[in-house]
C-alpha cells in the first residue's frame, strides 16, 4: 500500500460509519488540502456502496471547517440505490464538529452507441520540458508538479489559465477516481498569479465547495501508474472576496478524465 492509500484509508465501524486519520502530510495554509479531504470522503462512499462496477460519476463537497490532523469520522448514507445509480451523502466530523458534507453519484455504464467528444487538450510542452514547482506547504511534497501553463505566483499576470503536469511524488499508483478527486484541488489556485507582488498577501485561499465530474471510468486503459496527468484551471471572476475556478484533468494522450468547479475564498 502506498502513501496515498495509507493516508486515505477508512475503517468500517458498521451502519455506514467509518473511522479515518487526517494526515499532517496534506496540510496547506489553514488545514488539509480540499482534494485530500474529498478523496477520503469518496473512499468511504465507495466502501458504503460496495459495488466496484458502480463508478463515481459526480462528487460535490462543501468544506465547513478545516480538519485537524488526527482521528476523524465519516458517516455515510445511501439515499437511494437504483438499478444502475446510487445517490449517497457523507459527513466528516471530529467529535461534534462538522468538517465537510458530500454528495455523490455512482453508476454503472449506460449502454448505447451515440456519443460525441468535442474536447481538446491544450497544447503544452511535455513534463520533462516544464519547471518543477517548489514546495511551499507539506501537501506540495506529496506531488511532483511541473508548470506548463500560467505565470509565477504574485506577478500580476492577466492570464486566466494556470496548470501543468502532476503525479504522486512517490510510490506510483493508478489514477483512479480517488486520485482524480485529489488532483482536482492539487494545483495552487490560479488567482495567485493574477495578484501583484508585495504586502499584504492573502493569508490563504480556502475552498468553499468543490464539484468533480468523472468523465471516463478510471483508471484509463493503458495509462501507466507513474504517468503525469495534465491539470488546467481557469478563473474569470473574483468579487466580494470569492473566486470560481474551473478545472480539467487530461491523460497524456488527450482524454478528458475529469472536470471540476470550485468556489474559493480570499482570506
Amino acid at each position: 500500500m502506498n502513501r496515498f492509500d495509507r493516508d486515505t484509508a477508512v475503517e468500517p465501524q458498521g451502519e455506514g460509519r467509518f473511522d479515518c486519520t487526517i494526515s499532517p502530510g496534506w496540510v496547506v495554509e489553514r488545514g488539509p488540502n480540499g482534494g485530500y479531504v474529498s478523496a477520503l470522503l469518496l473512499r468511504a462512499i465507495q466502501a458504503a456502496v460496495a459495488e466496484p462496477a458502480r463508478a463515481p460519476r459526480s462528487l460535490n463537497v462543501h468544506f465547513c471547517a478545516p480538519p485537524r490532523p488526527g482521528p476523524a469520522q465519516i458517516e455515510t448514507r445511501i439515499e437511494r440505490q437504483g438499478r444502475t445509480l446510487s445517490s449517497v451523502t457523507a459527513r466528516m466530523l471530529q467529535g461534534e464538529r462538522l468538517l465537510a458534507l458530500a454528495t455523490a453519484a455512482l453508476a454503472l455504464p449506460r449502454p448505447g452507441d451515440f456519443s460525441y467528444d468535442d474536447t481538446r487538450m491544450p497544447r503544452v510542452p511535455p513534463p520533462e520540458a516544464c519547471p518543477e514547482i517548489p514546495a511551499r506547504f507539506p501537501v506540495h511534497d506529496r506531488y511532483e508538479s511541473r508548470r506548463a501553463l500560467g505565470a509565477e505566483p504574485f506577478t500580476g499576470s492577466h492570464e486566466k489559465a494556470a496548470g501543468g503536469w502532476i503525479r504522486l511524488a512517490e510510490e506510483p499508483r493508478a489514477a483512479d477516481a480517488l486520485l482524480l478527486a485529489a488532483y482536482a484541488d492539487g494545483w495552487p489556485p490560479c488567482v495567485i498569479a493574477r495578484m501583484p507582488a508585495g504586502d499584504p498577501q492573502p493569508a490563504g485561499f480556502p475552498t468553499i465547495d468543490l464539484t468533480v465530474h468523472f468523465r471516463s471510468t478510471p483508471p484509463a486503459p493503458g495509462l501507466a501508474a507513474d504517468a503525469f496527468l495534465l491539470t488546467v484551471f481557469r478563473s474569470r471572476l473574483l468579487t466580494d472576496g470569492f473566486f470560481e475556478e474551473d478545472g480539467e484533468i487530461w491523460s497524456p494522450d488527450g482524454q478528458l478524465l475529469a472536470h471540476s468547479r470550485q468556489l474559493g475564498a480570499l482570506l
